[in-house]
């Protein structure tokens, strides 16, 4: 059953809070036309204990700096020697020439402490120092990767995926490795090192005693072991659950415009409410844990400390063993027993670093729908014949969108490709574009197959404007530029001014120099159109794919663009998927597809007379026309 979205009380007064959740449960929030389930967001669970495997993948970034992991690895054993070696020297010197009353010996001794203390604390730097350079370099090389990695992955993994889960890669489980990295590994390795030399210098004191200590060992690894599950599981699901958190916010900030429109801004805010209420029960579920874990480890210390006394007093006090060696004994006691509430810090922190980095590699692993191109040949400088052949194609199995498509066109002609939404126009371009591949068939120019020719290649050679008019953050200039970064200033206003747009631009707060915000903020939804008409001129295409190129921009401008688009088109394949007649009425040829099927082709003239689906079309458009080329001659009339 779905609820209303109210807002929910703060964690710390909520009764669900207070008690134990083991597997807090989904919220389940209806929102009329958004309904969300949190346990239908919820992601796959991945690894609840310490993973060696993704130890060793994490581990294995560090082979390029193989000479600072390694020196760092020496620092940190020779810290885990030091430290006990410095609370044993504490012991054997009140033992020693502090019980003897031997002032020159006690004066030798505790400048050699001294000594040795400096150097325990230049290791300590240069520990730590090299510790952040690695962790630093870890992640910037897992960022990279990652990064790399998404840029070549196709368009369907993006159609999948939510931004914000994305994100979340990119920072919070990065970030979780980053402390395992430069942390959690060195800081359990030096405490793990001080209480090994501890105990085998306990031994060395006193045997029979350290028996005593060997004994505790059981009951620690017992509380390790009860926590172990619970913390790991507890740590995955609060990862699991900020990466809702992230995919939400990213949702709402960028439909921000909708949400206003439409007075959505309470009930939004009522689900972002639930998610992060959702996500601080899951928070506080690991935070009762450790708030249980670490007091019972750090009092369980002090109670086998307790019982050394005990033991220990029993036996000075019968002569069994010296007074002397009892201090240097508990001195090396408090050394073994004060790291284990450190340690079990470090492994909270290993576990969330394990859920950060399964996650991470969760995406590194998934592979592109085709195999990696690096070995495909280029696709030489083209002609511009492209043929498609018994082309079929599905975004999702089992529901296909175009059904055997054949079509040829031969080098400079412009193909139009009309019909009702959802025929499959944009398709066939996003498979002209190798944005996406076919299910079966080929495609084909100048005979060589873009499966078996590598996408860079061809998209060097294609002029692409979309529907979906894209702009980067920087100048105007640089948006243009992306298509042909060597591209002079100059070149530039010629294309412009051979588009008829130039005096549009120059109208802008500082011409080509005005900065354009994120998406293209700053700018009307024309205007970015016109940027990226530009784009696709000075690249200086073979071939030509326009998606709806004028549909964000007034009848008046789109009049000025269509000599502009016969020199743009000229001497190039073209392939235009338009609504407005004024677009495809000059096409060597139209193509009309019904439900992902070609039903009539030839040229405007021909499809009118033949009085098919065209021609049924035509008169809806010209319907539709009519009206807005009135709006646009007004006034100029009279």
């Amino acid at each position: 059953m779905s609820r209303a979205v109210k807002a929910p009380r703060r964690p710390a007064e909520d009764p669900e809070v207070a008690r134990s959740a083991a597997e807090p449960a989904a919220i389940d929030v209806n929102l009329g036309l958004a309904r969300v389930s949190l346990e239908d967001e919820r992601e796959e669970h991945g690894t609840r204990k310490l993973d060696f495997e993704l130890v060793r993948r994490v581990f294995a970034f560090t082979r390029p700096y193989a000479r600072k992991r390694n020196a760092l690895f020496l620092l940190v054993v020779a810290r885990s020697i030091q430290l006990p070696v410095l609370t044993w020297a504490v012991g054997a010197i009140i033992s020693g020439p502090v019980a003897r009353r031997d002032a020159r010996a006690t004066v030798l001794s505790v400048l050699g402490f001294a000594l040795f203390a400096i150097v325990t604390a230049v290791v300590f730097h240069f520990r730590a120092r090299l510790a952040l350079e690695l962790g630093e370099a870890v992640v910037f090389d897992m960022r990279d990767r990652l990064e790399r990695h998404l840029l070549h992955m196709p368009m369907s993994f993006f159609v999948k995926t939510k931004v914000g889960r994305l994100i979340g890669r990119m920072t919070s489980d990065i970030d979780a490795i980053r402390v395992a990295v430069q942390d959690v590994v060195f800081v359990s390795t030096v405490q793990l090192g001080t209480m090994a030399v501890a105990m085998a210098l306990m031994a060395r004191a006193h045997w029979p005693l350290f028996l005593v200590v060997v004994a505790m060992v059981p009951v620690f690894w017992g509380l390790i072991a009860y926590f172990h599950r619970r913390l790991g599981a507890a740590h995955q699901r609060a990862q699991e659950s900020f990466s809702r958190v992230t995919a939400t916010l990213a949702e709402s900030v960028t439909g921000v415009r909708v949400t206003q429109g439409f007075v959505r801004q309470d009930i939004n805010g009522g689900l972002f409410r639930a998610l992060i209420f959702d996500h601080s029960r899951y928070n506080m579920d690991a935070a009762r844990h450790s708030a249980a874990f670490l007091p019972l480890l750090e009092f369980n210390g002090q109670l086998f400390l307790a019982v050394l006394v005990v033991v220990g007093g029993y036996q000075a006090l019968h002569g069994t063993i010296g007074l002397s060696v009892l201090v240097e004994f508990f001195f090396l006691a408090n050394l073994l027993f004060n790291p284990i509430p450190i340690l079990g810090n470090q492994y909270n922190q290993a576990l969330t670093a394990m859920a950060g980095a399964e996650r991470l590699f969760r995406v590194l692993d998934l592979a592109p729908d085709w195999p990696d191109e690096r070995d495909l040949p280029p696709l030489p400088p083209v002609r511009g014949r492209v043929a498609l052949e018994q082309v079929h194609f599905a975004y999702d199995p089992g529901k296909p969108v175009l059904h055997g498509v054949d079509l040829v066109a031969e080098p400079g002609q412009m193909i139009a490709l009309v019909g009702h939404t959802g025929s499959g126009k944009s398709s066939v371009l996003n498979l002209l574009a190798k944005l996406y591949r076919p299910t079966a068939g080929a495609i084909t120019i100048d005979g060589h197959d873009l499966a078996k020719t590598s996408s860079a290649s061809l998209r060097a050679q294609l002029g692409l404007v979309l529907q979906s008019n894209f702009l980067f953050s920087g100048t105007v200039l640089d948006n243009v530029r992306l298509g042909n970064l060597g591209a002079t200033e100059a070149a530039i206003r010629g294309a412009a001014r051979s588009l008829d747009v130039l005096d549009l631009l120059d109208a802008l707060p500082d011409g080509l120099h005005t900065e354009v915000g994120e998406r293209g903020t700053g700018l009307s939804l024309g205007q970015r159109q016109i940027v990226c008409f530009l784009r696709a001129m000075v690249a200086e295409p073979r071939i030509v794919l326009l998606d709806e190129a004028t549909s964000s921009v007034d009848a008046l401008t789109e009049a000025r663009l269509q000599a502009a688009l016969g020199r743009l088109l000229r001497g190039r394949t073209s392939f235009v998927v338009a609504h407005r007649l004024t677009t495809i009425r000059h096409a060597d040829r139209i193509v009309v597809l019904d439900h992902g099927r070609i039903v009539e082709q030839g040229t405007h003239a021909e499809l009118l007379a033949r009085g098919g689906a065209f021609a049924a079309l035509h008169r809806e458009l010209t319907d539709e026309e009519e009206p807005r080329a009135a709006l646009a001659t007004s006034p100029q009339e009279g």
